[in-house]
């Protein structure tokens, strides 16, 4: 059960219906996670310019996506393993790239390099080191690509933490978590 209501688009006026209106021409409907961040416009005007900001960037859609997944899976985040499997369905990957990626691995050598820095992040805090960043560079990004790659996963926890703390109920195909969620205290 949502532990906040979710935001009728329909009823939203100003900022909370303009923006609102936007997520469900993109999506073609509201997803339930923006409903509930519409609760405040900043928040919801900041999630979605990112979301729009980072699908400009480098990185791309798939690759974008494969960084969701784990990040969901790494935090028990069921809402966005399965919103950003579709996603990532929809960019092109096949369903045992997506399965891999929320493991945090990959037959590319790029993608792989990618999720074992945008686990590290997640599992150290930011606490990576130089080699880390290295082995980025070894891989083929750029200093712009790793910064992205970082703005992918902050977002995500973002992301995760509004599904996660308020029980956002998932309106996508569910995919089953790999790492059970921690309990609630």
């Amino acid at each position: 059960m949502p532990r906040l209501t979710l935001i009728d688009a329909t009823t939203a006026t100003g900022d909370r219906r303009e923006l609102l209106d936007a997520i469900h021409g993109a999506f073609g409907a509201t997803p339930a996670m923006f409903r509930t961040v519409a609760h405040s416009p900043a928040a919801l005007r900041a999630m979605w310019g990112a979301f729009g900001a980072l699908g400009g960037g480098t990185l791309g859609a798939r690759l974008g996506e494969q960084i969701a997944v784990l990040v969901a899976d790494l935090n028990g985040c069921a809402y966005c393993l399965a919103a950003h499997t579709a996603l990532g369905r929809k960019a092109g990957a096949s369903a045992e790239e997506m399965a891999a990626a929320q493991m945090g691995e990959s037959a590319d050598p790029r993608t792989q390099a990618a999720l074992r820095f945008a686990r590290a992040l997640v599992e150290r805090r930011g606490h990576v080191g130089a080699a880390d960043v290295q082995a980025l560079r070894d891989a083929g990004f750029d200093e712009e690509a790793a910064v992205e790659i970082l703005a992918h996963v902050a977002l995500n926890l973002f992301t995760n933490y509004v599904n996660v703390a308020f029980d956002v109920p998932v309106d996508f195909p569910a995919v089953p978590l790999r790492r059970p969620a921690p309990v609630a205290g």
